[in-house]
């Protein structure tokens, strides 16, 4: 278990390392795009058509 745990730390760390080598612009487009499909999902509404037999 504490070397999954550890693996994850690691793999977690590795991440931020490269999300902090991105430039402003590439943050902002990314949160941009994030917010974008957020919203979409919010606006999203889901319906159930009952299955037609011919």
């Amino acid at each position: 278990m504490e070397s999954s745990k550890f693996s994850f730390d690691k793999a977690e760390l590795e991440l931020l390392k490269e999300a902090l080598k991105r430039s402003y612009k590439e943050r902002f487009e990314m949160a941009t795009r994030l917010y974008k499909i957020q919203m979409t999902i919010n606006k999203a509404k889901i319906t159930h058509k009952a299955l037609i037999n011919k």
